[in-house]
C-alpha cells in the first residue's frame, strides 16, 4: 500500500509503498477514502522537523534533555543510534480518516467487512490506503455517510469536548477565539447547540468566512473596541464561556479571553497556549479556567483506545468515542455543514503540495482533504526493497524491530555470511524505515512470508511480551533458528509448551537454535569476573535501581508485559545463575506495598543447586542519579564489585584490582557475535536451553512467592 511519511531529520515528505498495517486483536482494518491534515498540529510537525538541529532541540526541551541523560549513562554510541533511529524513520502523518472495514481482528463484534466508519487516533487513522484502528477509535456510519464529510471525524471530537468543557446552555454566549479549522467546527457546534457565538481571530480573511457560516458577530483581535463590542453583543453582560482555539507562544489569548468573559465565567483552553494569565483578572471575576483534552475521555489511556474497554455511560457520558459517535450524528442529519471547511483536496500523491501549502501559508486555506483511489484491490504482499539478491549462509529475518533492537540488535548482526532477508513490524512505515536503514531486502506484514521463506533460517523476535511464545512455536515448528527477546514467554503455561517442543525436536536431532536475549553474562566485565570467581558456591547481590515507570505503559499491563518482573528481573536471575554455575531451586520473594499494586518494587533471595545463595533487590522508587545495576560477588574470602557495566573492582589480599570501560557495555555485541558464530559452526546455542528454562521458571516462581507470602521450590 502507498503511505505518507515524513522525516524527523530534515522534515521531507514521501508517498512511499509500505506493508498493509498488522492486523491485531481489537482492531479493524480500514480502506480509507479520505483523511483530513489537521494543518496547526501536523503543519507544526513539519516545519519542526524542518528545523536545524539546534532548532529542533530548542522545540523539544524535553527530548533534548533525554539525549543528554542518554549520553550521561548509555554513552555516544548507543545515544547516537538511538537519535538516529528517531530522525531517519519514516514517521506516519495524519489521524482523522474515513472509508470502509475490509477485515476485523479477533474478538471485534461490533464491525463487519463493508461497515463505512470513521477513525481517529495518531498511529492509527493515517494518511494511508489502509490503516488499522482500535475499536474504541473508530465509529460505524449510516448508511449513505458521506465520508468526505466523516473523515473530519477526529478534530469533530475535538472541537465538541471543547464545547462540552465550557457546559453552556440554550440562548448563553461564547466566544471563541482562533477561528481555524477547529474553531471554526467549534463555533458550528455551539450554534447547533443553541448558544449565541461571537468568533475572534488576527485575520480578517477568516472573520468573513465565520460571518458567512459560523457566528453572529466577529472581530479582529487587535481593534480596541472589542471588549465593548462583545458586551453590546450579549446584552451588557459578557460572555458567558470563551473558547480558546487559538495557537500562540503569548499569553495574549489568555488575558484577552479574562477580558471579554462574565464574572464566573468558563475558559476553556481548546488550542496550545501558555496559561500565565493576569491575575488580577481572573481573581476579581473569580473566573474557572479548564484545559480541554483532546477528543474526551478515554484519550491517552491505553485500556481504553487500545484494550477495548468503555466507560459505562452512566459514570462517563461522553467519552471520545461517544463524542465523536455524536458529531457523526450532527453530520448526517445536516444540522452541522461543515463543507465550506474543505478549501484544498489533494490525491495522495500530490499530497506533500499540502504541507508546502500550510508552511508557505501563502493561500487561504481551512480544511485540506486528501482523497485516496479504491479502485484496486486489497493485495498481501511483500514490499521489496532492495532488487539485487544477497548471498548469505545466514539469512536473517526480524519480527518486531522497536529502539532496544534498533540500537543493540541490528547494528551487531554482522558478517559476509549474514543475509538481512525481511523484516516485518506492526505499522508499514516502521517496517519500511528499518528496511531501508539497515539494508534489508523486503519488508512485510504477513507472517507466512518469514514462516515459508527458504532463504530465511534465523528469525529474531523483538515485539512486545505477548507475542514471544506463539512467534518461538512458530519458529521451532518451521525449523528456523530463533533469538527472542526476554522474556522467553509471558506465562508458565507457555513456557511448558516451548519446552515441550523444544525437546520434542531435540530428542529427534531436529531442534533448531533456540536463544534468549540474557546479553549481560557476555558482558567483558561480566566474563573478568567470572574468571577470577569460577563455579561455586559464593554469594551474590544485584541491586537494580529500576526507576519508576508508568502503570499505563504497555510493559505493567498483565496480558501484554507481564509486569516489570517477568518482563525484566529475569535477566538478573539469569546472571546470577551464570556466575555460580548452577541452577536456581528455591525462591522467597517480598513485594513493598504501594497505592497502585504495581509489583516492581521487589526481594527475591534465591538458593541454587551447588549451595550458592543470591539476592536479586528490583528497586521502582530510588533515585535516578544512582546508577542503574551493581552487583556483589562473595568467595573465599575474596569479593567483587561491578558497577553499571562500566566499572569492575576485584578485592582479596593487597590492593583491589580494577577495570574500567571506556562507555559501558551491557555484552549485546559480544552476545550477538556469539550467537551468529554458534550458527556459523552447527554447535548448541550459547545458553544451554536448561538454563533457560531454569531462568524463566525461576522468574515465575518468584511473583508467586510474593503473592502467596511464602518460600517456592522451582521445580516440584
Amino acid at each position: 500500500m502507498r503511505q505518507l511519511t515524513h522525516k524527523l531529520k530534515d522534515g521531507s515528505l514521501d508517498v512511499l509503498e509500505v506493508p498493509e498495517p498488522l492486523l491485531e486483536a481489537g482492531q479493524v482494518l480500514v480502506r480509507n477514502h479520505f483523511s483530513v491534515i489537521s494543518g496547526g498540529t501536523e503543519g507544526s510537525t513539519v516545519s519542526t522537523a524542518r528545523k536545524s538541529y539546534v532548532g529542533k532541540a530548542k522545540e523539544r526541551p524535553q527530548q533534548f534533555k533525554q539525549v543528554v541523560d542518554s549520553l550521561r549513562t548509555k554513552g555516544p554510541v548507543q545515544t547516537y543510534r538511538a537519535v538516529m533511529k528517531k530522525l531517519d524513520a519514516h514517521s506516519p502523518l495524519g489521524y482523522s480518516s474515513a472509508g470502509e472495514v475490509v477485515e476485523v481482528g479477533p474478538g471485534v463484534n461490533e464491525f463487519a467487512p463493508g461497515d463505512l466508519v470513521a477513525c481517529a487516533g495518531a498511529g492509527y487513522a493515517n494518511h494511508a490506503e489502509f490503516v488499522a484502528v482500535p475499536v474504541n477509535l473508530c465509529v460505524k456510519l449510516p448508511e449513505g455517510a458521506r465520508l468526505e464529510r466523516a473523515a473530519y471525524n477526529t478534530v469533530g471530537a475535538i472541537a465538541m469536548q471543547g464545547v462540552r468543557q465550557a457546559e453552556l446552555n440554550l440562548g448563553e454566549s461564547c466566544v471563541v477565539i482562533g477561528l481555524g479549522l477547529i474553531g471554526q467546527l467549534a463555533c458550528l457546534l455551539l450554534r447547533a447547540s443553541g448558544v449565541r457565538v461571537i468568533g475572534v481571530d488576527i485575520d480578517e480573511g477568516v472573520l468573513g468566512i465565520a460571518r458567512e457560516h459560523c457566528v453572529e458577530a466577529a472581530f479582529l483581535a487587535s481593534d480596541p473596541l472589542l471588549a465593548d463590542a462583545v458586551n453590546e453583543a450579549t446584552d451588557g453582560i459578557g460572555a458567558d464561556a470563551v473558547v480558546i482555539a487559538a495557537a500562540s507562544k503569548s499569553e495574549g489569548p489568555v488575558n484577552l479571553a479574562g477580558s471579554l468573559i462574565r464574572k464566573r465565567g468558563k475558559v476553556v483552553i481548546l488550542g496550545r497556549v501558555p496559561t500565565d494569565y493576569d491575575f488580577e483578572c481572573y481573581y476579581k471575576k473569580e473566573l474557572d479556567l479548564r484545559m480541554s483534552c483532546s477528543y474526551g475521555p478515554g484519550r491517552y489511556d491505553p485500556d481504553y483506545e487500545e484494550g477495548g474497554c468503555d466507560y459505562p455511560a452512566s459514570y462517563v457520558r461522553w467519552t471520545e468515542k461517544r463524542n465523536m459517535v455524536a458529531f457523526q450524528e450532527l453530520l448526517h442529519s445536516s444540522k452541522v455543514d461543515l463543507d465550506y471547511l474543505t478549501t484544498h483536496t489533494f490525491d495522495l500523491d500530490e499530497a506533500p503540495r499540502a504541507y508546502d501549502l500550510i508552511l508557505k501559508d501563502d493561500e487561504p486555506h481551512l480544511g485540506i482533504v486528501i482523497r485516496y483511489d479504491t479502485g484496486t484491490p486489497l493485495e498481501r504482499e511483500r514490499v521489496v526493497v532492495r532488487t539485487e539478491p544477497v548471498e548469505g549462509k545466514i539469512g536473517v529475518a526480524f519480527i518486531g524491530a522497536g529502539s532496544y533492537a534498533m540500537g543493540s540488535l541490528l547494528p551487531n548482526v554482522k558478517g559476509d555470511d549474514v543475509a538481512l532477508r525481511t523484516v516485518m513490524t506492526a505499522h508499514g512505515t516502521s517496517s519500511r524505515s528499518v528496511a531501508d536503514r539497515y539494508g534489508f531486502e523486503s519488508c512485510t506484514s504477513e507472517p507466512d512470508d518469514i514462516w515459508k521463506s527458504e532463504s530465511v533460517n534465523t528469525v529474531f523476535v523483538t515485539t512486545r511480551h505477548d507475542t514471544h511464545a506463539r512467534y518461538v512455536l512458530e519458529a521451532l515448528r518451521s525449523g528456523k533458528n530463533v533469538f527472542v527477546e526476554k522474556p522467553l514467554t509471558l506465562t508458565a503455561e507457555e513456557l511448558e509448551e516451548v519446552s515441550g517442543l523444544y525437546r520434542e525436536l531435540a530428542a529427534r536431532g531436529e531442534a533448531p537454535a533456540l536463544m534468549v536475549g540474557f546479553n549481560r553474562r557476555f558482558s567483558p566485565l561480566t566474563a573478568a569476573l567470572k574468571e577470577r570467581f569460577r563455579e561455586g558456591p559464593m554469594a551474590m547481590v544485584y541491586r537494580v535501581n529500576a526507576g519508576a515507570m508508568d502503570k499505563d505503559h504497555w510493559m505493567q499491563m498483565p496480558d501484554v508485559g507481564g509486569g516489570r518482573i517477568i518482563g525484566e528481573a529475569c535477566h538478573f536471575i539469569d546472571y546470577l545463575t551464570f556466575l555460580n554455575g548452577s541452577l536456581p531451586v528455591e525462591v522467597s520473594a517480598s513485594v513493598m506495598e504501594e497505592p497502585d499494586h504495581l509489583e516492581d518494587t521487589v526481594n527475591m533471595s534465591l538458593r541454587f543447586a551447588n549451595g550458592s545463595i543470591g539476592v536479586v533487590s528490583y528497586l521502582a522508587n530510588g533515585s535516578s542519579a544512582l546508577p542503574k545495576e551493581y552487583v556483589e560477588v562473595h568467595r573465599g574470602g575474596q569479593s567483587g564489585v561491578l558497577s553499571d557495566y562500566k566499572e569492575l573492582q576485584l578485592f582479596s589480599r593487597g590492593k583491589p584490582r580494577r577495570e574500567r570501560l571506556v562507555s559501558q557495555n551491557k555484552g549485546q555485541p559480544e552476545m550477538m557475535k556469539a550467537f551468529l558464530d554458534s550458527l556459523r559452526e552447527g554447535g548448541a546455542a550459547p545458553i544451554p536451553f536448561d538454563e533457560i528454562h531454569a531462568v524463566m521458571l525461576a522468574t515465575f516462581r518468584a511473583v508467586e512467592s510474593f503473592r502467596a507470602r511464602r518460600t517456592i521450590r522451582v521445580t516440584d
